[in-house]
């Protein structure tokens, strides 16, 4: 049995999450694990002087119970596919000469190291400020967004961890959000399949 780990990381409202479940359905054996999933209780994440909270950060989420999950996947993605039902319908019988695709997707993926050891592929959607702007607008969000916040703490935390991830992390593909989702999938899903196949034939 092998293991490839992919990352799915990008702005807010940038097409990641889209991204991440187009590529998980054309791909056997493929599940995800998204970051969003781990966010501490409002009642936790502290304010700044604005009185914005503090989502956009790695201290915002259970990182560490997010990479509890990743392990227990790494050990035993078959079991981790079946006790989670999912999709257990994909597996392939003959298991032992397949490939298991775990999809990580996050804001902030590529700003934890933990996480950036074991990546596999690593993609990153981005949008431009006007686009990331208006999409956030549209979006309802528990809790709301205050008045203000994108331009005072969304688009500032995304430009300091973008030039922290940068620093920290190389090979990452950049990825235009602005482009159809058709041509993104393709790009990305012909590029997962081609590793699935060498790992297939290592050995």
């Amino acid at each position: 049995m092998k293991t490839l780990v992919v990352g799915v990381g990008g702005m807010t409202n940038g097409g990641k999450s889209t991204l991440a479940m187009s590529l998980h359905q054309q791909i056997p054996n493929s599940c995800i694990i998204a970051q969003d999933s781990y966010f501490k209780d409002e009642s936790v994440v502290p304010e700044d002087s604005n009185g914005f909270k503090q989502y956009d950060t790695l201290d915002a989420l259970h990182m560490d119970v997010m990479m509890s999950d990743v392990d227990l996947w790494r050990r035993d993605p078959e079991s981790f596919l079946k006790q989670r039902d999912l999709n257990p319908e994909h597996i392939a019988p003959s298991v032992d000469k397949e490939v298991f695709v775990l999809i990580v997707e996050g804001f902030l993926i590529f700003n934890y190291r933990p996480l950036n050891e074991l990546f596999n592929k690593k993609y990153y959607m981005e949008i431009p400020y006007e686009v990331c702007k208006r999409r956030r607008s549209s979006r309802v969000y528990t809790p709301p967004d205050p008045p203000g916040y994108f331009d005072g703490h969304v688009w500032p935390m995304y430009l300091k961890n973008h030039q922290e991830m940068e620093t920290m992390v190389s090979g990452i593909v950049f990825l235009d959000g602005l482009k159809p989702r058709e041509e993104l999938l393709a790009a990305v899903c012909g590029d997962v399949c081609q590793e699935i196949e060498r790992l297939r034939e290592k050995d």
